[in-house]
């Protein structure tokens, strides 16, 4: 049961209104996530704007949905696996790559590479060695991409423990737990 209540986009005022509205025009929804979030108008917009300033960048949507998929799982957030794996989809991931991402693995090396560096962003609160860097740049990515996973990963971090705190219902279609044969194969 949610711990903190979504907002119901018909009865909000203010902000909260118009940027509920603006989600369920882009979206064609409004996510419980971004509901709950409309509490405070100021988490909300700060939200919106980060991820739709990322989606400016290098990295793909796809790579981006790679990314929220793997710190998910990380961080065992259920409503942000649920989400990107719906959004991961339509990015264009099959899924058993969605399956492959949570774990942290990709059939491309290089995705592989910069999902490892993802997940050990995570495990090392950021404190990730100099080889930790260099693995990623040997996989072919450079200072944009690197700065852009740390902000990847910051943002879904955000709301995975968001949604912990919350314990937001989830309105995507549930996933299963990752089978036990590709934890062990990937564990770090």
């Amino acid at each position: 049961m949610p711990r903190l209540t979504a907002v119901n986009p018909a009865t909000a005022t203010g902000s909260a209104k118009t940027l509920l509205d603006g989600v369920q025009s882009k979206l064609g929804m409004t996510p419980n996530l971004m509901r709950t979030m409309a509490h405070s108008p100021a988490v909300l917009d700060a939200y919106l704007k980060f991820s739709g300033t990322l989606t400016g960048g290098v990295l793909s949507a796809q790579h981006r949905e790679q990314l929220a998929l793997t710190v998910g799982e990380a961080n065992q957030c259920e409503y942000c696996l649920s989400a990107h794996s719906a959004l991961g989809k339509h990015a264009g991931l099959s899924p058993d790559q969605i399956l492959e991402n949570r774990a942290g693995v990709d059939s491309d090396p290089a995705t592989t590479a910069l999902l490892k560096f993802a997940r050990t962003i995570v495990e090392k609160r950021g404190l990730v060695s100099d080889q930790d860097l260099q693995d990623v740049r040997d996989a072919g990515f450079g200072d944009a991409e690197i700065a852009e996973t740390v902000a990847g990963v910051s943002l879904n971090i955000f709301t995975n423990y968001f949604n912990h705190l919350a314990q937001t219902e989830v309105d995507f279609p549930a996933v299963q737990p990752l089978p036990a044969d590709l934890v062990a194969a990937n564990a770090v």
